[in-house]
């Protein structure tokens, strides 16, 4: 798709400059024409001939140096481009992206450049977290820059945290995403809850599933990559909220249900991919229950059951289901697909490597109301999303007689 673009890419002073290395090798395999731009930090870290070499075009470092036909550098460099990436981008470049500052070529062509901008962060954790970063890159959100990652892993420091290059093929995706639209669900308002609930026992503790929220967040950053107004419904995770999605923060499972319930008049597709609590403390004590040597008995109610709730009034809307579970997955999941009117579930064995809480991974089955029974390979969440996102548009073909909806 991203045959004959034309990218500038930037690379700036990080010990992840080497994996613009093979940034650049992805991009160039994908026929997109990469022109490099190193600050002078940068060549500390990775050789210019290494990004000449790969590119087949001359690095640009020099402000001043004019090209071949003495035109200024930094308007000439940016001519024909389709978008501006930089990856790393230091906690300094971005700094000066943010202030308006132009004192080398990669900084004049930002300010010169009309063209989409991707960045993708990398420093050191305390860094990232700093509110000088965290100001800058809501500027430069704010002026429509599209910021990926950073992950969160072990850093050159040997922290863990965030502050790690996104994933190679994370960034490609944003750069797809952005010079190549779907848009097939550019008529949908795609509601989307995500994460686990909270449910206070008193002021310290609570019940909680062990959701990461990662499924859910993968769901909303795919239906907005594909034109769809997305609202997430988010439970309390770690988690950067996508961009272009609209966030609802929430905490317990009475709170998501009223979230969802004030818009769901909005929404065409529904997707619950939260673990809702299934029971709350029939009552929240106001002080810390005291550690004593006899056992403590919780008084639990039920929490309202949100997805039989909207499938009680579904109408037109596509609505899809989660089923997280640890044995007899499909026999489960059917009857709950059943009962709650569903559209769609996405069902998975919690209790399989690469398919639990928490990991980047997942393992499902996509069942649907004719007894269909899809079990995808182990996938990455982003790639799970899409895949359900894709039966979601056929679904909405066939009861539109393939025209578009809305």
């Amino acid at each position: 798709m991203l045959q004959g673009k034309k990218i500038i890419l930037g690379v700036t002073g990080s010990i992840a400059a080497y994996k613009a290395v093979e940034l650049l090798r992805v991009l160039t395999h994908a026929g997109v024409s990469v022109h490099v731009v190193m600050t002078e930090s940068a060549k500390q870290f990775v050789a210019p001939l290494t990004f000449a070499t790969l590119s087949g075009h001359e690095v640009m470092t020099d402000l001043f140096t004019l090209d071949a036909e003495t035109k200024i550098r930094h308007i000439a460099a940016s001519a024909g481009a389709d978008l501006l990436l930089v990856a790393p981008a230091t906690a300094n470049i971005i700094a000066k992206f943010a202030h308006g500052l132009a004192d080398d070529l990669l900084t004049n062509l930002f300010i010169a450049n009309t063209r989409p901008v991707v960045l993708a962060p990398a420093m050191d954790a305390d860094m990232y977290r700093h509110p000088a970063v965290q100001d800058n890159l809501a500027q430069l959100r704010n002026w429509g820059v599209r910021v990926v990652g950073p992950a969160v892993g072990e850093l050159a420091s040997g922290v863990w945290g965030p502050g790690r290059l996104a994933e190679i093929q994370e960034i490609v995706q944003a750069v797809t995403e952005i010079l190549c639209p779907i848009g097939d669900l550019s008529s949908e308002v795609v509601l989307i809850t995500a994460g686990p609930t909270h449910e206070p026992l008193d002021p310290v503790r609570y019940l909680a599933s062990r959701s990461s929220g990662k499924m859910g967040y993968a769901l909303a950053q795919e239906a907005a990559a594909r034109g769809a107004r997305t609202i997430l419904v988010s439970g309390p995770t770690d988690l950067m909220p996508p961009e272009g999605v609209e966030l609802i923060r929430v905490e317990t499972a009475l709170q998501m249900r009223t979230a969802v319930l004030d818009r769901l008049a909005e929404a065409t597709v529904v997707i619950k991919a939260a673990a809702v609590s299934d029971y709350r403390p029939a009552h929240q004590v106001d002080s810390k229950i005291e550690k004593c040597d006899q056992p403590l008995h919780l008084n639990l109610v039920p929490n309202p059951d949100i997805l039989k709730e909207i499938g009680a009034q579904k109408g037109e809307r596509i609505l899809v289901g989660f089923a997280a579970e640890t044995g007899d997955v499909v026999r489960r999941a059917q009857r709950k697909l059943t009962e709650k009117q569903l559209d769609l579930i996405v069902a998975n064995d919690v209790s399989q490597e690469g398919a639990g809480f928490g990991s980047e991974t997942n393992l499902v089955v996509i069942l649907n109301p004719e007894g269909g029974i899809e079990e995808l390979p182990m996938l990455p969440k982003r790639q799970v999303a899409r895949r359900i996102l894709d039966r979601i548009v056929n679904m909405r073909q066939q009861k539109t007689g393939g025209r578009v909806s809305g």
